[in-house]
Formats: structure tokens, C-alpha cells, sequence
């Protein structure tokens, strides 16, 4: 009996730690974008669908607004002071322009496979 109990209690760790890994992998981004020198590096990407972005403003000084506004897809960060971060989930193929709604130069090109 002791036996079983201890390994009731060793399967039931390693299924907790399990879920905690991959609760882990869902909140992480798959993908990262700086806002520096009012420009998003890098200023294109390409990803899958339901694919997480992360963008973080990495100017020391300078006020970021990211935003997305297309027929099938929108995303407004508000504000981002430096050192914040949003993060867009791509849940639509396409191809989206994502902006600065402070510096209409920033542009960065994002296509969304439909796979």
C-alpha cells in the first residue's frame, strides 16, 4: 500500500509540473518586436495563424501606440510608455499594417498564414 501511495503522489508532481510547462508555452510569445528609433525592428514578419507577437517599446524617451485597422482585424494598444509591452494574437490570415498612431512612419508588415 505504501508503495502505491508513493507513487500516486510521484504521478500526481510530474502531472502538475507537466500542466505548469504547458500552461507556461501558451503565455509566451512566439514572436518579439522592438520599437526603437521610431521604427518596429523587424519591420516584416511571417507567421501562422494564431501566432502571439510580443512589442515592446525599447525607446528610452519616446511614447509608442500600436494599432491595426483592417476590414478583418483590428488591435489598439493604447499608449505605450518605454519598457511596456502588448502583445497581438493573429487570429485571421492576411497581410496587416501595424502602426504608430504617434509616428505615422512606423510600419511593420505582418502576413498571417491561414494553416
Amino acid at each position: 500500500m505504501r508503495r502505491l501511495t508513493s507513487f500516486c503522489v510521484a504521478f500526481g508532481f510530474l502531472g502538475a509540473a507537466s500542466a505548469g510547462l504547458a500552461l507556461a508555452a501558451v503565455g509566451t510569445p512566439s514572436l518579439h518586436v522592438s520599437q526603437k528609433g521610431r521604427a518596429f525592428q523587424p519591420n516584416a514578419l511571417n507567421v501562422s495563424r494564431d501566432a502571439r507577437v510580443e512589442i515592446v517599446n525599447d525607446d528610452g524617451d519616446l511614447l509608442h501606440h500600436v494599432y491595426i485597422d483592417a476590414p478583418d482585424f483590428s488591435f489598439d494598444s493604447g499608449d505605450l510608455k518605454p519598457g511596456s509591452r502588448t502583445q497581438v494574437v493573429f487570429t485571421v490570415p492576411g497581410t496587416f499594417a501595424v502602426l504608430c498612431g504617434i509616428h505615422p512612419k512606423m510600419r511593420l508588415t505582418v502576413r498571417v498564414d491561414g494553416h
